[in-house]
């Protein structure tokens, strides 16, 4: 599998706009199962099982989405047609109704749509940055992105790993401390923070940050190699 979740999602999309449902659920179920899925990865697969007529188990993914993400206007959109297929009428009206509720003018200036959309812009020029060697430019347009939408977990993580790798490690580590206290069982940001912690010289943050992803993927070589190294240092 693609180590970049996010670069795995977009091929999921790719299929589902191709007419294959099939194939989008088997990629995201593979996201899924690394436990590194955002809110976005969540309502995608819910739209394939929706596509495949599998509507209970589209309205699970459209939750787990919401659960996330609480803003997440296309998921709640989504949730509430599904609830409405599925005859829960008087759901599927509250569902239409916090879909229109987040229509409003919020802290960004803009609608909710609206700001998610131009933070997720922001986030598709970052990474054309990125992969045109702008690191710097790169770090600024996911930053603006962040601001948007600070509750987007996989655009902060993508920040985060864009400051480590830039040698802002203290940088990264506040970004990945912020994840991982809206989402506790991120294990992809919860081993990030250990090197993040390691580069600032805190070898005893990075060990119990990686003691933790050994408790939890026991069979990870990386954190098996990242322990045995401060183990090497007398750490």
């Amino acid at each position: 599998m693609d180590a970049r979740p996010d670069r795995q999602v977009a091929r999921a999309k790719e299929r589902l706009d191709a007419g294959d449902p099939y194939g989008a659920i088997h990629l995201l179920r593979e996201v899924v199962a690394t436990g590194r899925a955002f809110a976005d990865a969540h309502h995608l697969l819910g739209l394939a099982y929706s596509a495949i007529d599998q509507r209970a188990e589209a309205l699970a993914e459209f939750d787990r989405a919401l659960e996330l993400n609480p803003r997440y206007v296309d998921a709640l959109l989504n949730r509430a047609v599904t609830l409405n297929e599925l005859g829960r009428t008087d759901e599927a009206s509250a569902a239409f109704g916090a879909a229109q509720g987040l229509g409003a003018v919020d802290h960004t200036g803009f609608s909710a749509p609206v700001a998610s959309r131009l933070a997720n812009m922001h986030a598709e020029l970052g990474e054309a940055y990125a992969e045109a060697g702008g690191a710097r430019q790169a770090i600024q347009q996911l930053e603006a992105a962040v601001a948007l939408r600070p509750e987007f977990l996989d655009l902060r993580y993508r920040l985060a790993r864009l400051r480590l790798g830039n040698g802002d490690a203290a940088g990264a580590r506040r970004d990945l401390e912020e994840i991982l206290v809206a989402r506790p069982g991120h294990t992809a940001a919860l081993s990030s923070l250990g090197m993040a912690c390691y580069l600032m010289g805190d070898a005893t943050a990075a060990r119990a940050a990686w003691e933790v992803c050994r408790e939890k993927s026991p069979s990870d070589p990386k954190i098996a190699a990242y322990l045995r190294l401060l183990e090497r240092l007398g750490r």
